[in-house]
């Protein structure tokens, strides 16, 4: 009987989400390359199949390897799975666009929106690349990086417009820890990763304040709100935004003191400034990237999102703390839905 090869990805680059994704695909049985921007960092993964930059004390399965070079990670993959801040995104794809073969699968994990563009990843990728809808497929989720390595259970959406391709890479990372679910929906998947960050670092912020639980459910809840009414408005279906890209990733991110963005808000509801707290935190953390371009898709499209309005003020000075929180209680009473 003939032999299958087994499915290889390309996980582009080494940084906490890549190479928890790396981990998850690896423990389903697919063979996974990273490609690293520091050679010190693809030879620890080389040689003690560890990450030190991220997660030394974590050892990766063995079918994880690295390189330096993007070509010699891209030949040959059945997925490329890219893992890089979603500002860095065109400009990175720009050089790799060249190695990615013709059937390669593109995976996004990014949760952002470009700034200079108002585009969602996936759409970033299209227009660079060039590929066509059915071969982007996007995953989402509540899944913070530190949890998935110490294999704790998670689960996620992939969405893509081609079910079959959906099921392609669900089946790539479907394993003993690991649950993903299949979508079509990408503008959903992605418009309540993008929204979900600003939305935690509003809860970041009220917990830095000691503004207690009540508070902190409130901007959940209203927070929800304004990611289904922007997501809906562009296209999504509302369904989407109550399941694991929408509600689950929400809450994990607004809940988690592993969650960047909370941590970012919480380090700004002590009295630290942006650039402060950016030090404070180390990592990148796309609601303070995103958070204007998801209110301009909201100006544009017409929808009322309160909560991330305060928080773009709070990141650009407009407001102070205290300020921020008495224009959202103070505004006008309506009916909830």
């Amino acid at each position: 009987m003939p032999q299958h090869r087994p499915v290889r990805s390309a996980v582009l680059s080494a940084g906490s989400w890549g190479t928890a994704v790396a981990k998850i695909m690896a423990d389903a049985g697919t063979d996974v390359i990273m490609h690293a921007r520091r050679g010190e960092i693809a030879d620890a993964i080389n040689t003690v199949h560890r990450n030190p930059g991220y997660f030394p004390d974590f050892e990766l399965p063995a079918c994880v390897t690295a390189t330096t070079d993007p070509a010699t990670a891209l030949s040959g993959a059945d997925f490329l799975v890219l893992s890089i801040p979603a500002q860095s995104l065109r400009a990175s794809l720009a050089s790799w666009t060249s190695h990615i073969g013709s059937d390669t699968v593109i995976v996004s994990l990014m949760k952002g929106i470009e700034r200079s563009s108002g585009l969602r990843a996936s759409q970033v990728i299209a227009e660079v690349t060039g590929v066509s809808a059915d071969r982007v497929v996007v995953l989402s989720g509540p899944n913070l990086a530190p949890e998935i390595m110490a294999g704790h259970p998670a689960a996620a959406t992939i969405a893509c417009p081609d079910e079959d391709v959906a099921r392609r890479f669900q089946q790539a990372c479907h394993g003993p820890s690991f649950r993903p679910y299949t979508s079509t929906d990408v503008v959903g998947c992605e418009l309540g990763g993008a929204v979900k960050n600003v939305i935690g670092l509003a809860a970041g912020i009220a917990s830095g304040m000691g503004l207690g639980d009540n508070a902190a459910a409130m901007l959940i809840t209203r927070g929800l709100a304004e990611s289904t009414r922007l997501a809906t408005a562009m296209g999504a279906h509302p369904a989407t935004l109550a399941g694991m890209a929408g509600m689950g990733d929400l809450v994990a991110t607004c809940s988690s003191p592993l969650s960047r963005n909370r941590t970012f808000g919480t380090h700004l509801g002590r009295g630290l400034s942006v650039e402060q707290a950016a030090a404070a935190t180390r990592q990148t953390t796309e609601g303070v990237k995103s958070a204007e371009a998801v209110l301009a898709l909201a100006h544009t499209h017409g929808v009322e999102m309160p909560i991330s309005e305060i928080v773009s003020d709070l990141l650009n000075a407009k407001v102070s703390l205290d300020e921020a929180a008495a224009v959202l209680m103070q505004r006008p009473p309506k009916p909830e839905l």
